[in-house]
C-alpha cells in the first residue's frame, strides 16, 4: 500500500541530492573564478603553469592522432556519398565546417575529459580520503584557490588552443584523403574549405571549447571533493567525472549550436 509513497520519497531524495550537488559545484566554480586574478601570483604561479603544461603539451600526442583520423574519416565518408552525385570536390567545405563548428571542440573536450579530467578527480579524491584537504583547511588554505582555480584557468585557456590545433589537423587529414583517394586536389579542397567556413563557425567552436573546459574542471573537481569510501571511492569518483563530463558536453554542445544557428 505504501509502495508509491516510498517510491516518491526515493525519487524526491534523489532530486534533492542532485540539486544539492549542482549547487555545491556552482558555488565551487564561482569561488574559484573569483581567485582567477591570482592565477600567476607567488603562491599559484607554479601550479597554474604545471596544469597548463599537463592539459596542453602532454595531451598533444593523443589529440594529434584523434584529430587526423577524425578529419580523414569525415572526408572519406562524406566524399564517398558526394561522389555518387559528382560533387566530391565539396568535401573540403564539409570537413572544414564540421571540424570548426562541432567536431574540433567536441573531440577535444572528450579527450581532455577522459585524460585530464579523470586525473583531476583521482588526485583530489585521493587528497580527500587521505585527509590532505582537511589539512589544507587547518592551515587556512582555501582548497578552491589552491586546487580548483589553477585547473580552471588552465583548461579555460588551453581548450580553445587545443581546439584550433584539432581543427587544423582534422582539415589536413581530410586533404590527405581527398587528394590520395577521392581525386580532389589539395588546392580545390582548401579553396572550398575557406570559401564555406565562416568566422562565426570559428568563434562558436572556440566558445564551445572554452565552455567545455569550464565544465570538465567543475565536474572533475566536484567529484573529487565528493569522494568517500577510500580507494574504492576514488575509482567511483573518477568514473563518474568522465561520464558526467561526456554527458554534459553533449547536452551543452547541442544547446550552444541551437542558440547560435537556429
Amino acid at each position: 500500500m505504501n509502495y508509491p509513497v516510498r517510491s516518491a520519497e526515493r525519487v524526491g531524495g534523489k532530486v534533492l541530492q542532485l540539486l544539492h550537488n549542482a549547487g555545491h559545484a556552482l558555488v565551487m566554480l564561482l569561488e574559484a573564478t573569483l581567485y582567477i586574478r591570482l592565477a600567476f601570483g607567488n603562491r599559484s604561479r607554479r601550479e597554474t603553469v604545471t596544469q597548463m603544461y599537463v592539459t596542453g603539451i602532454k595531451s598533444l600526442a593523443v589529440i594529434t592522432v584523434v584529430a587526423l583520423f577524425t578529419g580523414m574519416i569525415l572526408a572519406l565518408q562524406t566524399g564517398l556519398e558526394l561522389r555518387r552525385y559528382g560533387q566530391e570536390v565539396y568535401i573540403g567545405s564539409a570537413v572544414a565546417v564540421s571540424m570548426i563548428r562541432e567536431m574540433g571542440p567536441f573531440m577535444t573536450g572528450l579527450i581532455i575529459a577522459a585524460s585530464v579530467g579523470s586525473a583531476i578527480a583521482a588526485q583530489i579524491g585521493t587528497m580527500v580520503v587521505s585527509e590532505e584537504i582537511s589539512a589544507l583547511e587547518v592551515m587556512s588554505i582555501n582548497p578552491n584557490r589552491f586546487l580548483v582555480m589553477p585547473r580552471l584557468f588552465a583548461l579555460a585557456v588551453m581548450m580553445p588552443i587545443l581546439a584550433v590545433y584539432t581543427n587544423i589537423l582534422g582539415i589536413l587529414g581530410g586533404a590527405v584523403v581527398g587528394s590520395t583517394q577521392l581525386g580532389v586536389s589539395v588546392q580545390s579542397y582548401m579553396d572550398n574549405a575557406t570559401q564555406f567556413a565562416t568566422n562565426k563557425d570559428l568563434y562558436v567552436g572556440l566558445f564551445k571549447a572554452f565552455v567545455f573546459g569550464i565544465i570538465i574542471t567543475t565536474v572533475s573537481c566536484h567529484q573529487g571533493f565528493m569522494t568517500r569510501e577510500g580507494a574504492v571511492g576514488v575509482g567511483k569518483a573518477t568514473r563518474r567525472s568522465v561520464i558526467l563530463s561526456f554527458l554534459t558536453i553533449l547536452v551543452v554542445g547541442y544547446m550552444i549550436t541551437r542558440l547560435f544557428y537556429i
